[in-house]
């Protein structure tokens, strides 16, 4: 019979080690909210801590748009939240309302119904408890397995331990895999390490298709460019028009578009296709420095672009990534400023045309959205972080072949579709005519729909931890699958492995991959490519 003190310390020992869940995901994400869902329904109970107060990544924050060019490859828990979409306008406003028609079927919504569709997806997981406004403060690894994290509440300061069996890492910027000491890659491959033609430091001419002088193919650190993805509104009764300009203006950050102007970059593209932010009101204009698409409730998807050379955005990136919280927060604030300097200069500026103003003041912040901040996203567009160095790297020739169709790979969990695109990586140097430095413009001549292997998203070394969104790629693969509808795939996938981890009483790296396909391809995910 143990003493009371021996009964004592077995107990303390049980509630402070015993996992607070059966999956712990690191990121609210599109992604980590798929994976979520996807344990939840194998009857797993799912801690989901996300770092901002609000759920969804740039789905909810300004991305109007679900990022697919081929809707038939990607399923599952995505086409569910692409339905919760469509009823919700179906629903409010009718089949025959514009905004019901804007919606796009569910892959266009203004980001407070994306939010909306999220949360009400969770909430009918019981399973499922989020935990927002908490950031990573620590990990501990033990034998090589990630054991429990401790998380800091960004408003008081309490500190929580998560312990559990499998973790996920469904963050845009791979911070929990780099606490844990998994090894990853950040910054650009040279041409030459896995022989890809439009890797490492590149000027390519997305009209012609062409390598332009400059392309060294060197590895470097850049990163392609961030921005916000802002949600405008042509409702002057919604409006929240900008009254001055914001902390740290310098309108001569924006002067190198009237050169644009000038030598015709801001006009329309050769090929015109839809839902990329063409509008025709905007071409040979200041105004197409941002890249508008219609959506619901006289609202708009609102990119900037990333085509003319006085693009300001590149490098102001630098140090984000292994920034601690506060350097991170002051880079976003500069962007926050950035891009609402942009819009404060294409509408008040008085060296732009008048008609040009005319036309940029038929857009504002709306009052709303993101009511919490003064109408502007919450989330930065981080394009690309870290990237995994996992048990397969996925380069560009799993992607688009070379000389053959893309690879099969037997342990497939999900295909990729999207163009690879990436935003350029350097500001305009001596002599750039054509095009910045490291942008890649929708390479939708060469991508084709590719598989995905499940290996991606397995660490190297660390065990008990799954990578959907930071996973193991190149730059130029990342450049692909760094889209939204492919990560929830990815996060479903990762729902499933984390389940069949506990089950089976093995690390994520030794799940049964036939099983994983099996309950993966009976949910509506897509595995394979239908064209092969």
């Amino acid at each position: 019979m143990k003493s009371p003190a021996a009964a004592l310390l077995l107990f303390l020992t049980a509630a402070f080690t015993a996992p607070a869940a059966d999956v712990v995901i690191y990121g609210g994400t599109p992604g980590g909210i798929a994976t979520a869902i996807s344990a939840a329904r194998q009857g797993r109970r799912v801690a989901l801590v996300e770092y901002h107060r609000h759920i969804g990544g740039m789905t909810t924050s300004g991305l109007g748009k679900s990022d697919i060019e081929n809707r038939a490859m990607i399923g599952g828990i995505f086409k569910e939240f692409i339905t919760g979409v469509y009823d919700h306008y179906l629903t409010t406003y009718g089949p025959g309302h514009e905004s019901t028609k804007l919606c796009n079927e569910g892959y266009y919504a203004e980001p407070s119904v994306a939010e909306k569709v999220f949360e009400a997806m969770l909430a009918k997981e019981p399973g499922i408890t989020v935990l927002k406004g908490w950031r990573l403060k620590s990990t501990e690894v033990k034998d090589r397995r990630l054991t429990s994290i401790d998380i800091l509440n960004r408003q008081d300061a309490a500190v929580r331990t998560l312990a559990a069996p499998v973790f996920v890492d469904a963050t845009y910027e791979g911070d929990l895999y780099a606490a844990a000491g998994a090894r990853f890659r950040l910054g650009r491959e040279s041409r030459q390490e896995f022989d890809e033609p439009h890797a490492g430091v590149i000027y390519f001419d997305y009209q012609t298709h062409e390598f332009l002088p400059g392309s060294t193919g060197a590895a470097d650190d850049r990163l392609p460019a961030y921005t916000y993805r802002l949600c405008l509104t042509k409702d002057t009764a919604n409006a929240h028009p900008m009254t001055a300009p914001p902390p740290g203006y310098d309108r001569s950050a924006y002067l190198g578009y009237f050169d644009d102007l000038k030598a015709g970059r801001l006009a329309g593209p050769k090929v015109f296709k839809p839902g990329r932010g063409y509008n025709p009101a905007h071409f040979d204009t200041l105004v197409r420095a941002l890249s508008v698409t219609d959506i619901p409730n006289q609202k708009t998807d609102v990119n900037i672009n990333p085509r003319p050379l006085g693009f300001p955005f590149p490098e102001e990136n630098k140090g984000y990534i292994e920034g601690d919280d506060a350097t991170r927060q002051r880079i976003a604030a500069k962007h926050r400023s950035l891009t609402l300097g942009l819009l404060w200069f294409l509408q008040n500026d008085p060296e732009v045309p008048e008609a040009h103003r005319k036309i940029a003041n038929e857009l504002h912040l709306p009052k709303d959205e993101f009511t919490d901040n003064d109408g502007f996203p919450w989330q930065l567009y981080v394009r690309e972080g870290r990237r995994l160095i996992g048990e397969y790297t996925l380069t560009q020739h799993d992607i688009t072949g070379k000389g053959q169709q893309p690879k099969h790979h037997a342990d497939s969990i999900a295909v990729g579709e999207f163009p690879i695109d990436s935003f350029p990586a350097s500001k305009r140097q001596p002599g750039d005519t054509i095009v910045l430095e490291g942008y890649l413009g929708m390479l939708d001549y060469i991508t084709r729909p590719y598989e995905i292997p499940y290996r991606i998203m397995i660490p190297e070394t660390v065990d008990g931890l799954i990578v959907p969104v930071a996973a193991s790629t190149t730059h130029v693969a990342f450049s692909s699958i760094r889209m939204e509808p492919t990560w929830m795939a990815l996060g479903q996938a990762a729902g499933i492995a984390a389940h069949l981890a506990i089950q089976h009483k093995v690390p994520p790296r030794k799940v049964p991959v036939p099983e994983m396909q099996e309950l993966l391809v009976r949910q509506g995910q897509v595995i394979r490519h239908v064209g092969r």
